[in-house]
């Protein structure tokens, strides 16, 4: 079986190596393999969060992929032959004051739903767990069995698992869907034209804007901007922080994942602001204040860089996976803020569907056909 896979992101790079591994003949093609959002996410590995709110469906997916990980990123380390970047350091919740810890609260509500370890923290525990903390922690709690993944070194491990998998990688842009023939292709701007069975489309916000698709097949995949800032503790002997560090105070929130090289990413921002990609000084500077307000010793850290990408929101902000009204081709995009989350299910089930043409339980209310638009 050929499979196309347009869009090397972590999403389209992991159905991928996915589908070879199961036996298929399978091309990504992008002309920038991993420079889009999954240059620019945290990584963040979160047990639950406020988007799981009264989404049973939702949970249950994300639930699946948090069990998969482990495993997943030993799998793909043997596999690359290298890093991937996977830090189960426990995430770490601190809220600075009593609106924040109501946010806490229903995340603790949360972990006893679904059955997550966690642990709930006084300030003097927060403290000595990070003590480069800001004073005034009102509450804590810590997840020890999850973290957060380094997207970058996640897409190399992928590209090179892919390449050990007998999987291409051409760096083209595709100019043209083809989709008049009794099987799927794609022209790419050089000219050359690609065949294949099945044709997998994930690229992102930019995935129903394919030139060539019938209208209605794909559903408006919104782009979401989230800045990200990095920086780096060189004058410390270890670690800046020692967990994945989440800090609410108000209504603001920031996150700090710390890498296997002393780096942290940090983040937070979240715009509807169209496909603009741009890093702005307004972005930068309340990352910067977010995280000063947390953890102070920042303010003495080499700043290292800025970055922006859109993440892709389907209609009801719900991953859309799995074939479409077209049975040959197949969509795996739509993960908003998780999509770094949920690539280890959604590699699975994409892969599965590819192959059988059926999504695994856990997958099908992600099933494109839950948007109503047939295509003309």
């Amino acid at each position: 079986m050929r499979v196309i896979i347009i869009g090397a992101g972590v999403i389209g790079l992991s159905v991928a190596w996915r589908c070879a591994q199961l036996g298929t003949d399978v091309t990504v093609v992008d002309p920038a393999p991993a420079s889009k959002a999954s240059s620019v996410a945290a990584g963040l590995l979160p047990p639950s969060g406020d988007m799981l709110l009264g989404q049973p469906d939702f949970a249950r997916l994300v639930l699946h992929s948090r069990s998969l990980y482990p495993a997943f990123t030993t799998e793909l380390a043997r596999a690359a032959k290298g890093p991937v970047g996977h830090l189960r350091n426990g995430i770490l919740d601190v809220a600075y004051d009593p609106q924040a810890a109501e946010g806490l609260d229903r995340l603790r509500q949360m972990a006893d739903d679904f059955g997550v370890r966690y642990r709930m923290l006084t300030a003097d525990d927060c403290r000595r767990l990070e003590p480069l903390l800001a004073p005034g922690v009102h509450v804590g709690m810590l997840s020890p069995d999850d973290g957060s993944i380094d997207p970058r070194t996640l897409t190399r491990a992928l590209a090179a698992a892919l390449r050990n998998a007998d999987g291409h990688l051409v760096t083209d842009r595709v100019e043209q869907v083809l989709l008049d023939g009794t099987t799927p292709a794609v022209r790419l701007a050089d000219g050359t034209v690609l065949h294949a069975d099945r044709l997998v489309l994930a690229a992102g916000p930019w995935t129903h804007r394919l030139p060539g698709l019938p209208e209605g097949l794909v559903p408006e995949i919104r782009p979401y901007k989230g800045q990200v800032i990095r920086l780096h503790a060189e004058n410390h002997g270890s670690p800046a922080v020692r967990h994945t560090v989440r800090g609410s105070y108000g209504d603001r929130a920031v996150y700090i994942a710390p890498r296997t090289d002393g780096e942290l990413a940090v983040g937070a921002t979240y715009e509807d602001s169209g496909y603009d990609e741009q890093v702005l000084v307004e972005g930068v500077a309340d990352l910067l204040a977010r995280v000063r307000r947390v953890l102070p010793a920042a303010a003495r850290m080499r700043f290292v860089g800025a970055a922006a990408g859109l993440r892709p929101g389907s209609p009801d902000g719900r991953p859309i996976l799995g074939p479409t009204a077209r049975e040959d081709v197949l969509l795996a995009t739509g993960h908003h803020r998780a999509g770094v989350q949920l690539t280890p299910a959604t590699a699975e089930a994409v892969s599965r569907a590819v192959v059988t043409g059926e999504l695994p339980d856990y997958a099908r209310p992600f099933s494109p056909t839950r948007f109503a638009s047939t295509p003309v």
